[in-house]
């Protein structure tokens, strides 16, 4: 298997507004919504693709230097065979580790990189609901 792109995280100032948006318009189908410290998260899916929506509670929950009102993308995710294979590659090719979600409460498994240019993304040996690998 290769990687394969199956999840975008959007940063949004209202989650319930934002999913309708989607929903109505592409037709994607809401699949979870979970509550956490951190921030809360409301994802959606076309059965290929996880598409996040995030609120965060607080600057440093956001991750980054952006902080919590920033709104856009926020990162985007790989899936991956080997978790431990694809973290030496990134790291081999200028990219840097970030940080790491264990998952529980309802967050999916996630090791967080930045690209050598800083944009953040993940890689998951797990996935993300709603897609079909």
């Amino acid at each position: 298997m290769t990687a394969k792109l199956r999840h975008i995280a959007i940063s949004v100032p209202e989650l319930k507004p934002a999913a309708e948006f989607y929903k109505k318009t592409f037709g994607l189908e809401e699949v979870n919504y979970v509550e956490t410290p951190y921030g809360d998260g409301l994802s959606l899916t076309d059965g290929v693709i996880n598409l996040t929506l995030l609120k965060f509670h607080t600057d440093d929950a956001a991750g980054d230097e952006r902080g919590k009102d920033f709104h856009g993308i926020h990162h985007m995710g790989f899936i991956v065979d080997d978790l431990e294979k694809y973290s030496d590659a990134v790291k081999k090719n200028g990219g840097q580790f970030h940080r790491e979600l264990k998952g529980g409460g309802g967050v999916d498994f996630e090791r967080k990189f930045r690209d050598p240019n800083g944009v953040v993304f993940d890689i998951s040996h797990k996935g993300w609901i709603g897609i079909k690998e």
